[in-house]
């Protein structure tokens, strides 16, 4: 999910109630809510988990490791504005127990609402390299900004004006997950229909993308025996099955330039660490090839990939 959503969610916790059990309180929440992101700047680093976006960071192992970094940073900090006599509007006392639960609560949100994305996100990381994903939400889903934002409007008037403000917040947290959990069924439905009716695929994997703003419908990429297909889900058209598909088309992954062009770049190696439906296309040359790179979840042709890459790979021929 994008930072403004995880954002919103620290904030719409810290105005459920959570903010008052310690000084600092809400500060926590939001940026634990968003600190899992910080592999964005790590892609340097030689050790892949940690390089891998939605790797390390997001897993169980290193949100374990994280929080208690951040509550001490953030203790450090009020430490630091006490010895210089600041004034602390909210009047709460520091509790390192309850800023150290809170970050942890706050932390966990994010690899949580990531795993509802076809993106992904390792869980198991560093032990493992699986994906895990429920396909549930597109990656900036307006619907949780404005509900969110609305709750939180909501909780804060009422604040002000000493009414009952933790409401709102905790009401807009629970039509969150509501929301969440009912476009979870969806996306387990059309994650079927490719097998319950035409074209009766057996994939080996299926993702089912919502699309902006509308969240009823998927857009589905399949494999199946090295081959990709695509196909659209609209149950308010047809529950179990799609609404239309492609024929499928090789992936061109088992070909031996594509599986040397795959180390040929830093970049290459990357994509290939995060792509779960890579797709190539080879253009041969007399001395040379470019391969092109892209991931089925993102396009129907390599050529239109928003994630596409590249690389030139030798050809060993006579004259070369």
């Amino acid at each position: 999910m994008d930072n403004l959503t995880h954002s919103l969610v620290g904030w719409a916790l810290g105005q459920a109630g959570l903010k008052r059990k310690t000084r600092k309180g809400l500060a926590v929440l939001v940026l634990g809510a968003n600190m899992p992101d910080i592999d964005v700047f790590l892609g340097w680093v030689p050790w892949a988990p940690l390089a891998t976006h939605r790797g390390f960071t997001h897993g169980v192992v290193g949100v374990l490791l994280m929080a208690p970094v951040l509550a001490g940073l953030l203790w450090l900090l009020d430490r630091w504005q006490v010895r210089r006599g600041a004034d602390f509007r909210s009047g709460l006392h520091m509790h390192f127990g309850w800023l150290v639960a809170l970050s942890y609560i706050g932390t966990l949100t994010h690899p949580l609402l990531d795993w509802q994305t076809t993106y992904s996100v390792q869980l198991l990381s560093p032990f493992s390299a699986a994906w895990f994903h429920t396909d549930a939400l597109f990656i900036i889903d307006v619907w949780i900004w404005a509900g969110l934002a609305l709750a939180i409007w909501l909780s804060r008037r009422r604040e002000r004006r000493g009414g009952a403000w933790r409401r709102p917040a905790l009401a807009g947290l629970l039509a969150m997950v509501a929301y969440i959990g009912g476009n979870g069924v969806l996306s387990g439905i059309a994650r079927e229909a490719p097998r319950m009716d035409a074209p009766y695929a057996a994939p080996d994997i299926v993702y089912a993308s919502p699309p902006p703003a509308l969240f009823w419908r998927r857009e589905l990429a399949w494999k199946q025996g090295g081959m990709v297909a695509w196909g659209d889900y609209d149950p308010l058209r047809r529950l179990f099955a799609l609404t239309g598909f492609t024929q499928p088309v090789p992936d061109n992954m088992a070909d031996p330039l594509v599986r040397r062009a795959l180390r040929a770049t830093p970049e290459i190696v990357a994509f290939a660490r995060w792509s779960t439906m890579p797709m190539a296309t080879v253009s041969r040359g007399r001395c040379s090839a470019r391969v092109g790179f892209g991931d089925a979840r993102y396009g129907g042709t390599v050529a239109a990939n928003r994630f596409r890459r590249e690389a030139v790979v030798p050809i060993s021929t006579p004259g070369c």
